[in-house]
């Protein structure tokens, strides 16, 4: 492979640089993602306990709730983070701060219009937000980033007990804010669930978007999202900047799956059943559950997969290939799940919102999953990279770049 060091290339990676376990692992990670934003986007998240309750598939639900904290709950978008951290550390590798700059400043752009326009769930902003900070830390040694990381994923456990033993709410005037802007549009706790089920206009759906956008704020902050991001950016910056994805073969794997399973699966049982009942043990137990849970349990999903590919590349290395064409064209996979979900459960399109229980809404998930990833690898076939991958590149590098293969 060529050297990543030399910071003179002025373009973009090119497709022969790529390692197919990074993009097959972006491409798993968009089916988690998806499998988790899901339930949000046919409203079934926002329902009821009663109205949950009511649906026909209510007891096959309760067990795929339990199972969708025990496994993909955080631990998919873990893997983006520290896929982004990874593909930070490239860019960094190769550009100079001012290029990575302006590619977090895009970013943040296209992540703002896709909050304020589209869904408001979006990652990118935040994304984008916590590669600008992660810049503030790359020039640490390794003990000291490992150091900062673990702090990081850490803090909101300190920050959820202030607000559980000592009633700081740090999150309170953010809350406030969104259902002040909610009560503008006319959105209350009544109608909320129903608002884009119901939505025949985008006016309308806009109206829900706007105050989306400011509750997306408040789960910025009642999550204390920024430091857990910021610190899976750092783990995936010390990924990259020692190239271990390119030589699993000399990696512990088998030894560091076996660790990591035995950590995130026992703490991950006890995640889920923390989530399911309501934070029985409190917050800041909680809390604690999610940050010793989450990270072994995704470290454990990377080293088995990174373990498959490294034995069984031949025969499993059109899978492989097939996750890998979704994680090329992640950006454009992760807008176009978005689109997805409106045109399935909006009132802009089926109204298929509120009306379909948990389980029913995870195959259709999977579905639209595979039914992005097949269009990826055909669009690849004719061009060299995705659209919105394309246009990201030609703003951030300030040239055109050929599509067409």
């Amino acid at each position: 492979m060529n050297s990543f060091g030399n910071k003179n290339i002025k373009g973009p990676t090119a497709e022969r640089e790529r390692y197919v376990i990074l993009d097959a692992l972006r491409g798993i990670a968009l089916l988690g993602i998806a499998m988790a934003n899901f339930p949000e986007f046919a409203l079934w998240t926002f329902l009821s306990p009663e109205e949950q309750a009511a649906m026909p598939t209510a007891g096959v639900d309760e067990v795929v709730k339990f199972l969708q904290y025990l496994l993909i709950d955080g631990k998919f978008y873990s893997i983006f983070s520290m896929l982004f951290g990874i593909g930070f550390s490239l860019i960094l590798a190769r550009h100079s701060v001012s290029l990575f700059l302006r590619r977090m400043v895009i970013l943040a752009v296209i992540g703002l219009c896709h909050m304020m326009f589209l869904w408001s769930g979006d990652i990118l902003f935040l994304y984008a937000i916590g590669g600008m900070l992660l810049l503030l830390f790359i020039k640490l040694n390794d003990k000291a980033l490992l150091c900062v990381a673990t702090l990081l994923i850490f803090i909101p456990v300190g920050l959820d007990a202030l607000t559980e033993f000592c009633g700081i709410d740090f999150a309170g005037p953010f809350y406030n804010a969104w259902w002040a802007k909610a009560a503008e549009q006319g959105i209350t706790e009544e109608n909320f669930a129903s608002w884009l089920r119901d939505a025949d206009s985008y006016p309308q759906m806009f109206a829900f978007l706007l105050q989306g956008a400011y509750e997306r704020m408040w789960e910025f902050v009642s999550g204390h999202r920024l430091p857990k991001v910021v610190g899976l950016f750092i783990l995936g910056h010390l990924i990259g900047k020692h190239h271990f994805y390119a030589h699993l073969d000399s990696l512990p794997l088998k030894r560091f799956f076996g660790w990591t399973l035995a950590i995130g699966l026992p703490t991950s049982i006890l995640y889920a059943w923390s989530a399911v009942g309501g934070y029985p043990w409190g917050l800041t137990s909680h809390s604690m559950l999610y940050a010793v849970s989450v990270i072994p349990l995704t470290f454990a999903y990377i080293s088995g997969l990174c373990l498959l590919y490294c034995r069984y590349s031949k025969k499993m290395m059109p899978a492989f290939t097939l996750f890998a064409a979704s994680g090329r064209m992640a950006l454009t996979n992760y807008i176009s799940q978005s689109l997805m979900g409106m045109l399935l459960f909006y009132g802009l399109g089926m109204g298929w919102g509120t009306s379909v229980g948990l389980v029913t809404i995870e195959f259709i998930a999977m579905g639209a999953f595979l039914l992005l990833m097949l269009f990826s690898k055909l669009w690849l076939r004719l061009f060299l990279f995705g659209p919105l991958e394309w246009i990201w590149r030609i703003l951030t590098y300030g040239r055109f770049f050929k599509i067409v293969r």
